[in-house]
């Protein structure tokens, strides 16, 4: 499945002659190297099987190849060849029958994208490139591909938003002509292609990327090598700064079940046995979006703290920083850097929370504790990006989860329409000012609709939630995530990301295509047991909340529950919902 933010025969085909071109219907460029090279660019080939999915590899100095055609002779069976002397061009030649080197050379047969346009003609997928009588755009990348110190390459090919999933699969089911997509969405900026010619987007059209052969090319460029010879990709330009794909994110990736699994937490989330209402906040694929963007994040800054009970000390309340402290474990344990965001009043109560949460294994590692104040206009911009310069975010991602949100008034309000502005820090400005960096994602859970994030369904808030007009938070997030209670989200979001890290076709997507690596069902046992939320470990979070004064949403009751819900039965039930969804074979 394909999820975007805003809503979850060209001329190098003539360069390939038929009989050389086809094995199961799969085209083939060619790369021939001196011996010596050869061994290191196999190995090359099969850690980054999208770019290079190898075909064949012929024996030194042999002109045909059996598994393609065995009476065909590599020679002369291209119209052209690019013939490269110390990793420079030098010329393009019809024949390599005069090279007097060819028994010390070894030839690699590589799958070609061109294999699967057919089939996405008679899936309904427009091909632009043949449409347009040019040939594909082919452009280097800023992703560096294995030991050969390259970049890869990829295609482009503009294909209808309607259509998206149509060529993703039937792309994913042709892995000899390069798979699936390595991006989609549009970049910044459109330059030239480094090969091939500029195909033009139609109305509707979004750019879509496929890892392409050519990559062998640069790692021919980048070798050095005495003599190699290539299939001529097209016209060759002069080395450009890496420029395509461009960040931000606005499509990812998923397999069909993973897909289906997040959902399912969504509806396990989504029951409301304290009656709240919050079914009628719900909008669909939100988890799911939030989940994907998470994937792709690299650092992660997340804030909690509804201080509801303002006449007690502390004021806060038991839901938000366990679901929070679920998403911080997973998250480290992905790679990702976390940040903890919290009220000035709340630095000291937090941190030693945070320091036992490490101590009962319940956190996987410590990590940063931080404030934020509102010194001037520019000050939001200055906490997100390093030296208040929007191209240098220092976090990508923005999570709140049952944060006290601003009305529109400029007020903060509980439930019951108390006003609490004088216990919370304007956190707000964060998630305002994120809205002009590109490069800055923003979630918000709740269970409300006066939560940090829940602005993207203020009109359903004043409309359907008691006191609405009142409460609603004006402060919008890209992704609102609504759950019966909020930690439920933040458990959602910690077995989605699971979910996406052990789903082979997001992982791909997240590589680029390169250097794959399987994950081990015995992988995935240890990360489950160290990584996910379960029952014991929630119940002492829980326990330890309580040891600090925090009190239930609901009732201020200093107890074993969340929002006036016990522990046990019903979060417990819930965790263990959570789970059994997440943990659940799928049938192939």
């Amino acid at each position: 499945s394909v999820m975007s933010k805003e809503e979850s025969g060209g001329k190098l085909r003539d360069t390939l002659e038929t009989q050389m071109a086809y094995v199961e219907n799969k085209q083939a460029g060619v790369v021939v190297l001196p011996n010596h090279l050869a061994d290191d660019f196999e190995a090359f080939c099969h850690s980054n099987p999208a770019p290079l999915p190898l075909l064949y590899r012929s024996q030194s100095g042999e002109i045909s190849c059996p598994p393609l055609a065995k009476h065909a002779d590599i020679r002369t069976d291209i119209s052209q060849y690019c013939v490269y002397e110390e990793g420079c061009l030098v010329e393009t030649v019809s024949s390599l029958a005069a090279s007097g080197l060819w028994s010390d050379m070894v030839c690699f047969y590589l799958g070609c994208s061109f294999g699967f346009e057919g089939k996405l003609k008679k899936a309904g997928v427009p091909v632009r490139n043949v449409e347009q009588g040019r040939n594909i755009s082919m452009y280097r990348s800023a992703v560096p591909a294995g030991k050969f110190s390259c970049p890869l390459v990829v295609t482009m090919r503009p294909i209808p938003a309607a259509l998206l999933d149509a060529a993703v699969e039937v792309t994913h089911l042709n892995p000899l002509a390069h798979g699936a997509p390595v991006h989609i969405g549009r970049p910044r900026t459109c330059p030239r292609p480094d090969y091939g010619e500029q195909v033009e987007l139609q109305p509707g059209d979004v750019p879509v990327f496929w890892a392409c052969g050519v990559t062998a090319i640069e790692a021919i460029l980048s070798q050095q090598a005495p003599l190699a010879f290539s299939h001529s990709p097209g016209c060759i330009r002069p080395r450009s700064a890496s420029r395509y794909p461009h960040n931000p994110l606005l499509y990812s990736l998923a397999s069909q079940a993973a897909v289906a699994k997040i959902r399912q937490l969504e509806t396990v989330i989504g029951e409301d046995p304290g009656e709240r209402g919050i079914r009628a906040l719900f909008v669909q694929d939100e988890l799911l979006r939030s989940c994907l963007a998470l994937s792709h994040s690299s650092s992660v800054a997340i804030t909690t703290g509804f201080p509801t009970h303002y006449m007690h000390s502390p004021p806060d309340e038991t839901d938000g920083p366990p679901g929070a402290i679920a998403m911080a474990t997973m998250l480290l344990s992905l790679g990702k850097k976390v940040t903890m965001l919290t009220d000035r009043r709340a630095v000291e109560m937090n941190q030693a929370i945070i320091d036992e949460a490490v101590r009962n294994g319940v956190l996987k590692a410590a990590i940063p504790l931080v404030t934020f104040e509102d010194s001037g206009p520019d000050a939001a911009l200055h906490f997100l990006c390093h030296h208040g310069d929007a191209s240098k975010p220092r976090y990508d991602h923005l999570v709140a989860i049952e944060r006290s949100g601003r009305a529109s008034d400029g007020n903060y309000y509980n439930m019951r329409g108390i006003n609490i502005k004088h216990l919370v820090d304007p956190i707000d400005n964060l998630f305002i000012a994120a809205m002009d960096i590109p490069g800055i994602t923003t979630t918000g859970i709740g269970d409300g609709g006066n939560e940090l994030g829940m602005g993207k369904v203020k009109d359903k808030v004043i409309n359907l939630m008691p006191k609405g007009s009142l409460i609603a938070c004006d402060v919008p997030a890209d992704f609102a995530i609504t759950a019966g209670v909020s930690n439920w989200g933040g458990y959602a979001v910690a077995c989605g990301l699971y979910l996406l890290h052990t789903c082979p076709s997001h992982q791909r997507y997240l590589k680029k295509g390169l250097g794959l690596e399987p994950v081990t069902p015995q992988d995935q046992l240890q990360d489950w047991t160290a990584n996910l939320p379960s029952v014991d470990k929630e119940e002492s979070f829980l326990s330890t909340l309580v040891k600090f004064g925090i009190r239930s949403g609901k009732t201020a009751h200093l107890a074993m529950e969340v929002d006036g819900l016990t522990f046990h039965p019903t979060h417990s039930d819930i965790i263990s919902r959570l789970l059994e969804v997440t943990q659940r074979s799928t049938t192939p």
